[in-house]
């Protein structure tokens, strides 16, 4: 299963990233990082709100865009109209990393998201120092004391959660913690394959749950077209969070503007 592929893979790296550097280090640097752009404000707006992703690569696709910049994407993206940037950090799979976003941080004034696979402690400081003002949780590899313990610990460190579901199981999951902005992904990460119907299926439930009603939601993953996105809106979701439309081929400026039907 590619899933836990990945994350066994990210759990050897995570160890030698702690051999460098040890956890009291990185909350002693934490005082000296820069207050968080709220992404649950930006995503809150009139309207369907944009997550625009840098992302050079992934397991599915491949090699996305092969004259990968991410601060000229980042930038470009903002004057776009984005409401935030989404980042991978995941090196071995997606070709990212942590450096793009303290990079970012430097060139652009909207919320910075941490796409990665996340799920210790350390990983939610290191967010924060590399300047993130949220990061990505995603339900499928967590347990439910995980998945508060870090989403509690993001206000401790002022970052915000993003919390990933695919299923009906894990939403009510993740609606049983103290997450404001919750992500429908329509890929399976075990499988790859993408259905937006997903996203549908879960606001169907969302739409009739109060609790649920107060949460920001956002629509994941093979959103490609005008059409796509008439769909999101549709279903009430408050954003939308895309990459590969926008970072394969052609220019990424026409790219942006073709997906918002300008």
């Amino acid at each position: 299963m590619v899933l836990y592929k990945i994350v066994r893979d990210k759990r050897k790296e995570l160890e030698e990233a702690k051999r460098d550097s040890g956890l009291g280090k990185l909350r002693d640097n934490v005082r000296l990082a820069q207050k968080r752009r709220s992404l649950e404000v930006a995503l809150g707006l009139e309207g369907i709100s944009l997550i625009a992703e840098v992302k050079k690569a992934s397991p599915s696709a491949g090699i996305i865009r092969a004259d990968f910049n991410p601060v000229e994407t980042g930038k470009i993206y903002e004057n776009g109209g984005a409401a935030a940037i989404s980042v991978l950090t995941e090196r071995k799979y997606f070709m990212g990393d942590l450096q793009f976003l303290s990079e970012l941080r430097k060139v652009v004034s909207i919320p910075l998201l941490r796409k990665d696979f996340i799920f210790d402690e350390y990983q939610v400081y290191e967010s924060k120092i590399n300047g993130a003002d949220a990061i990505l949780l995603i339900a499928a590899i967590l347990t439910d004391d995980k998945m508060s313990e870090l989403i509690d610990l993001c206000e401790t460190v002022d970052l915000e959660a993003l919390v990933e579901v695919h299923t009906e199981e894990e939403l009510k999951r993740v609606l049983r913690t103290n997450a404001r902005i919750i992500g429908i992904n329509n890929r399976n990460l075990n499988t790859l394959e993408v259905d937006l119907s997903t996203t549908e299926k879960l606001m169907s439930i969302i739409r009739e749950d109060k609790k649920a009603k107060e949460k920001v939601i956002v629509s994941e993953s093979g959103i490609q077209t005008p059409k796509d996105l008439k769909l999101a809106r549709e279903t009430g979701v408050d954003a939308v969070l895309v990459g590969e439309a926008l970072m394969r081929g052609g220019v990424i400026e026409e790219n942006l503007k073709r997906l918002l039907g300008e």
